[in-house]
């Protein structure tokens, strides 16, 4: 095929977008710009930018919220919908499809949710801070993916399925989390509206509506309505991806078929001494891509259509909105209260215990065996790094607290936790492989 200036241009930004720990990348920058922006001399430009109001609606009715208002219930929305779109592809066709394949990695994650809220919860039982045991239950799975890639292309496909399916029940278990312990006072009229628009898409779904524009835009009214009802929206994201069709129109034997047909057609064409197609040949054309769109899920389609938008863009901007925390000199002392040492205690010694314990009593009583050619020091290596809970801490935090002390102190927490299990994660991972190779 041959490529334009722009296909050139392009071709490594592209290369790049794809690789494994790209997206753990941009994340890790945009943490980066985002504290050493808020502690250089344009400190108090961070934190107006964030606070600048945008308007959106028309008429009487107005949404008026600062910028980081928008990114926390309206952009990570859409990242909670790419989650749903991701947890019924599991659930229909993946690592969590069967009771055999989910059992382990949702039982981790179980233990690698319980013992952390647990250990936090005892550290700050009593207090105002004990809300926030929900902190240090989440993991990044950006982060975790990236580190795990970056710990050696000789790590079996088996612990990265394990981590992945693990990572992936870890959200579940905070989607639901913050939907029954931090929502707010309900408003019920507009969430009965909401689950009006809910059940007027899964009646499309059965009727065999396809059109991802329908299904975004009634997903739309949907997060409007909880926004309006105190549930926390982003709970909108992932209901309204369970409503998408998972099914083909056509098989892949009758598709394959059909576009053998077609190609033969096509080539029958005298080809013109020109750039453009003969009408025959743009006719076929046309029926192919018709054929392929009868050919493919609507929940496939948008959820790869949407992914690098969340990587690459929502992410990063999250973090960049939420990550900006004040680093002075007596930053090791400033820890020193319960809501941190809470969330560096949960995140590295709980996730890392709730996960190898519940493995190990999984493998123990024989209802689970390790992943394939993995050992137990690969589960140790991916218990470290499900310590790394970066994004989904930052936005528990966000919901838990209203103090801004409490939130900054979770911070704290979050990212020198989230620094420690990372890299103990990685050179235990680094260690495992060259044992391996060894062996």
């Amino acid at each position: 095929m041959q490529k334009s200036p722009i296909d050139k241009i392009i071709a490594p930004v592209s290369r790049f977008i794809h690789l494994e720990y790209t997206s753990g990348a941009v994340l890790l920058l945009s943490v980066i710009v985002a504290i050493f922006w808020a502690n250089s001399s344009f400190s108090e430009s961070y934190h107006h930018v964030w606070e600048t109001l945008l308007s959106v609606g028309f008429g009487n009715y107005v949404f008026n919220q600062p910028l980081h208002i928008w990114i926390n219930d309206g952009l990570m929305a859409v990242f909670f919908f790419v989650i749903g779109l991701e947890l019924k592809r599991e659930f229909m066709d993946g690592e969590l499809s069967t009771l055999k394949k989910a059992s382990l990695p949702m039982v981790a994650a179980l233990g690698g949710m319980v013992v952390p809220a647990l250990l936090y919860f005892i550290i700050n039982q009593g207090t105002e801070a004990a809300h926030g045991w929900g902190i240090p239950m989440a993991t990044d799975i950006a982060f975790a993916l990236a580190l795990l890639s970056i710990a050696g292309k000789h790590i079996p496909v088996g612990v990265k399925v394990f981590l992945s399916a693990l990572a992936v029940a870890d959200d579940l278990g905070a989607v639901l989390v913050i939907a029954f312990f931090y929502t707010a006072d309900l408003n019920f009229i507009p969430l009965a509206i909401a689950g009006l628009v809910l059940i007027f898409m899964m009646l499309g779904n059965l009727m065999g509506i396809r059109s991802s524009a329908f299904y975004l835009v009634m997903g739309a009214g949907v997060w409007m309505g909880f926004l309006l009802s105190g549930v926390h929206a982003t709970i909108a994201g992932v209901l309204t991806a369970f409503t998408i069709p998972a099914t083909v129109k056509i098989n892949e034997l009758v598709y394959a078929s059909k576009l053998k047909s077609l190609l033969a057609i096509f080539e029958k064409e005298i080809p013109r001494n020109s750039t453009l197609t003969t009408p025959e040949q743009h006719a076929t054309i046309e029926e192919i891509k018709a054929l392929s769109v009868a050919a493919e899920t609507p929940l496939q389609k948008i959820e790869y259509s949407l992914h690098p938008y969340v990587a690459f863009i929502i992410m990063p901007l999250f973090a960049l909105a939420n990550a900006g925390m004040v680093i002075g000199a007596d930053f090791f002392t400033a820890i020193i209260n319960p809501v941190s040492i809470g969330v560096i205690i949960g995140l590295i010694v709980g996730k890392f215990t709730g996960i190898l314990l519940f493995t190990w009593l999984m493998v123990k009583f024989k209802v689970a065996k390790l992943p394939h050619q993995s050992n137990w020091n690969h589960i140790i290596g991916v218990a470290l790094l499900a310590g790394v809970g970066f994004t989904m801490s930052l936005f528990i935090s966000n919901l838990a607290f209203t103090d801004p002390h409490m939130i900054n102190q979770a911070k704290y927490g979050i990212l020198l936790a989230s620094i420690i299990a990372g890299i103990l994660g990685t050179i235990a991972l680094k260690r495992t492989s060259k044992t391996s190779l060894v062996d």
